[in-house]
């Protein structure tokens, strides 16, 4: 029997799965881990973490089997400098939830001509998502660190180096790393990279399924001489993992973070949103991100040391509204299509006859209300949304979903695997060695059809009102809380 192992670095977690030729999972396992928060705004993690729990995912899942290939993945755009050896000079810094290069954003922009001139160069403005100010603030605050830096990885790319030697980055995470990549020749722009990052070595550059070399050793299981996929950026993952990579397709990964991926029959770009290009050639995406979802949903978990069933059940009898409850989920600041790193978290409502569930219940729609946010932007750039697919560990207990289906007014089709980008990865790793098709791997499980939603347009209406109004008053907090720190 032919079998692939696909391996994601995820916010909370790394998530392996083992996979067969036709699809079916054989095994899963998951590494929980936390990131680092040192100053507010600053979200880190040490690169050796990505790598140890590889091994472990990897030994557990391949005792007493042989795989074929191997599929890697993770989190992104983040970026982990290493000198030339390939040893990393400091932690990894995060991709959007990673606030710290403010500054550098509007010192960039102002230089490199303004936003709309880096948007139509890169497919997006700068913003915490783009790798570049991340690099001009590492060698503004930390200039020996960023002066022994060579070499750039991301999760996969770094999974993909140290069980290979291959340095290589695919074309998608390359289009995140903002301004240093020209969306138009799809290659690094040099004038611009060499401004910002001069003396680091770019890597060159592959497509996600392409494979980026073979193991150089016998390691965790896995034989020397076995293909390992170049990987990408785990949303991206996500959306090949259910077959959400045809113009019109609109992707929902319920996670950590909510994420959404459009694809669109042309380049498309957005003052607020990402242009990208796709996971395979000829593609190209719109994008988002919420900054939180499932954050702050674990958030209250840890807050009332209740568990997810027992919450989940409180916030479906809370009712729709979450009665007299409305939250901006902002408390990390908000990516798409705020772009504000200094937003905060707000609960509206608040009485004291409220209670975890009616809390639970708010932080679902407010997700679900971001969402709307961002589908709206989204069509506004010009993405046609003709299909909306949902995937990740969010799916599981239907509450999440419906609310989201009945806010945006959207069905949503959830497939039969929604184990996320491990899936997406091992499927492309599968596809490296032999055809495969993920219609077939991962048909449709169901469909999330919308309620009615008069109630949720007022409270949207609300939700859009809330941010503007207390916007004044979360950036004076944000700085009071920068220097506290």
């Amino acid at each position: 029997m032919t079998l692939v192992l696909g391996v994601d670095i995820g916010t909370s977690s790394s998530k392996g799965v083992l996979v067969d030729a036709d699809g079916a999972v054989v095994r899963t396992a998951v590494r929980e881990h936390d990131v680092d928060r040192p100053h507010p705004g600053h979200v880190e993690m040490d690169g050796a973490v990505w790598w140890d729990e590889f091994v472990s995912l990897a030994e557990e899942l391949t005792a007493g089997v042989t795989v074929a290939a191997v599929g890697v993945s993770g989190m992104g755009p983040c970026v982990l400098l290493t000198d030339a050896a390939g040893t990393p000079v400091r932690p990894a810094v995060l991709y959007g939830v990673d606030t710290r290069a403010t500054a550098e954003i509007a010192a960039l922009t102002e230089r490199l001509g303004g936003a709309d001139a880096i948007r139509e160069r890169c497919g997006s403005a700068l913003s915490s998502q783009a790798v570049g100010p991340k690099l001009a603030w590492l060698a503004a605050h930390e200039p020996a660190a960023s002066a022994r830096a060579r070499r750039l990885f991301m999760p996969a790319s770094w999974l993909a180096y140290r069980l290979t030697g291959s340095y290589v980055l695919d074309f998608h995470s390359a289009s995140q790393c903002t301004p240093l990549f020209d969306t138009h020749t799809l290659d690094w722009h040099r004038p611009w990279s060499e401004l910002i990052a001069p003396g680091l070595e770019l890597p060159p550059l592959a497509w996600p399924g392409d494979v980026a070399g073979t193991t150089a050793r016998a390691v965790a299981g896995i034989p020397a001489g076995t293909p390992v996929i170049t990987g990408t950026i785990d949303a991206w993952t996500e959306a090949v993992s259910v077959g959400a990579q045809r113009p019109g397709d609109l992707m929902l990964m319920y996670g950590t973070t909510m994420f959404l991926v459009a694809t669109v029959d042309r380049l498309v770009t957005s003052p607020v949103m990402w242009g990208t290009v796709g996971a395979f050639p000829g593609t190209r995406n719109l994008a988002g991100g919420m900054a939180t979802s499932g954050a702050v949903t674990a958030w209250l978990r840890g807050l009332t040391g209740a568990g997810f069933e027992e919450l989940l059940a409180e916030a479906e009898a809370s009712g729709p509204g979450a009665r007299g409850l409305l939250m901006l989920p902002y408390f990390a600041g908000e990516r798409t299509p705020v772009q504000d790193p200094d937003a905060r978290g707000v609960i509206a409502g608040l009485t004291l006859s409220h209670t975890r569930g009616d809390l639970y219940r708010a932080a679902l729609e407010a997700t679900a209300f971001g969402v709307r946010h961002n589908i709206e932007a989204l069509r506004s750039a010009g993405a046609g949304i003709s299909r909306v697919v949902a995937v990740g560990g969010g799916t599981r207990g239907g509450l999440w979903t419906r609310i989201v289906s009945s806010v945006t007014g959207l069905p949503q089709v959830v497939p039969q695997v929604t184990v996320g980008a491990s899936y997406g990865a091992a499927f492309l790793a599968a596809s490296s060695v032999s055809p495969a098709d993920i219609d077939r791997w991962n048909p449709p499980s169901f469909v999330v059809e919308p309620s009615p939603r008069a109630q949720y347009d007022e409270l949207y209406a609300l939700y859009l009102d809330l941010y503007p109004a207390t916007r004044t008053i979360a950036h004076t907090l944000a700085a009071r809380q920068r220097l506290l720190a």
